[in-house]
């Protein structure tokens, strides 16, 4: 399945989501509310710096609706990747998100090729492999 382009607004990376092509992406989606996206944000710095040479880029969408509180989550985890902030959840809705976090794994064709929802640390190493995967694809 084609992931659903968007408009990015971050100065770190390009305009849209497909121009991302050619690089794997993580994409994912957290609100300050959700206590597995506090153990998720390490592991997502992690791989990010891990795997940056070989291509991998992850992005973190925030769905608060107030941005103070995304902020005060990012005060206490703090983020190493881009932060994208859909407060009316716009992006959200283009992927169908049923549970927090989700998050989804685009090869470098544009194909979402694994989703999750939830995170979780005993299986870190899954999620790692994935990525491995589609990097060396």
């Amino acid at each position: 399945m084609a992931a659903p382009d968007f408009a990015i607004l971050n100065v770190q990376l390009p305009n849209k989501l497909s121009d991302l092509a050619g690089q794997v992406v993580y994409l994912d989606f957290w609100a300050s509310w959700c206590k597995p996206c506090r153990q998720s944000f390490p592991w997502m710095n992690q791989m990010q710096q891990k795997y940056a040479a070989q291509g991998l880029q992850i992005i973190a969408i925030n769905l608060d609706s107030e941005s103070s509180l995304a902020k005060d989550f990012l005060d206490k985890v703090p983020a190493q990747i881009p932060i994208i902030y859909d407060p009316e959840g716009n992006i959200a809705s283009e992927y169908q998100l049923i549970g927090m976090p989700s998050s989804y794994l685009i090869d470098k064709t544009g194909k979402i090729r694994f989703s999750h929802k939830g995170f979780f640390t005993r299986t870190e190493h899954l999620y790692e492999q994935e990525l491995v995967l589609l990097l060396n694809e």
